[in-house]
């Protein structure tokens, strides 16, 4: 009985474009949800790295914080105590602290 219910439908099949649905569903929830705000965290980070100047106070990919003594086109020198002076490549600076921070709670 239900097979003849189902014969009887005679139902025409959905359009070709409407399986690929899904998957350009998927494309567009990727790019809205990683990759878009991959993007724009990128860009902040290389214009805080072009805007290095002598004085900013960094942390690198490393951990370590130091002082900005000087900057080339590829190269950061870093204070990190009195004395030393480490040279770091730019792309390799994570942060940049800024000197308005609140002291930390445990002091």
């Amino acid at each position: 009985m239900l097979y003849m219910l189902g014969a009887a439908t005679g139902a025409a099949p959905p359009p070709a474009w409407i399986s690929w649905l899904p998957i350009v569903g998927m494309i567009l929830i990727f790019w809205f949800l990683i990759i878009r705000p991959q993007m724009k965290q990128q860009k902040a980070h290389q214009q805080k790295v072009a805007g290095l100047k002598r004085g900013d106070e960094v942390v690198t990919a490393g951990g370590l914080v130091g002082k900005v003594t000087k900057v080339d086109e590829h190269y950061a020198e870093l204070e990190i105590s009195k004395g030393v002076k480490v040279r770091a490549v730019k792309s390799t600076i994570g942060d940049v602290i800024s000197p308005t921070a609140a002291a930390p709670a445990n002091d």
